[in-house]
């Protein structure tokens, strides 16, 4: 006798299945160790991977941009003082 081929759930991850497991890790940018403590925590619905892996990138801290040092950012707005200062001096024609 034949036997069907069993089918995976769809709705869950089989850690056993590497291109399964490759798969979800590049979906989510996850590493190997990231996506085993988030199935270790979580259980292994995909729905429940993915909204805590952007849970975890919602928490982590951005990179603080580049701010320009005081005196640049001075000079750019006193220069623009300036120029407001004589627009509205001028006579209007």
């Amino acid at each position: 006798m034949r036997r069907s081929k069993p089918h995976p759930i769809r709705n869950k991850l089989d850690l056993t299945d590497s291109s399964q497991v490759r798969l979800v890790r590049k979906r989510l940018k996850l590493s190997n160790a990231e996506l085993t403590a988030i199935v270790g925590r979580i259980g292994n619905s995909l729905s429940a991977i993915s909204k805590e892996a952007a849970l975890q990138r919602a928490t982590e801290l951005p990179e603080p941009a580049e701010v320009p040092p005081a005196a640049v950012i001075a000079s750019a707005t006193g220069g623009e003082q300036i120029a407001t200062d004589a627009a509205a001096t001028a006579p209007a024609s």
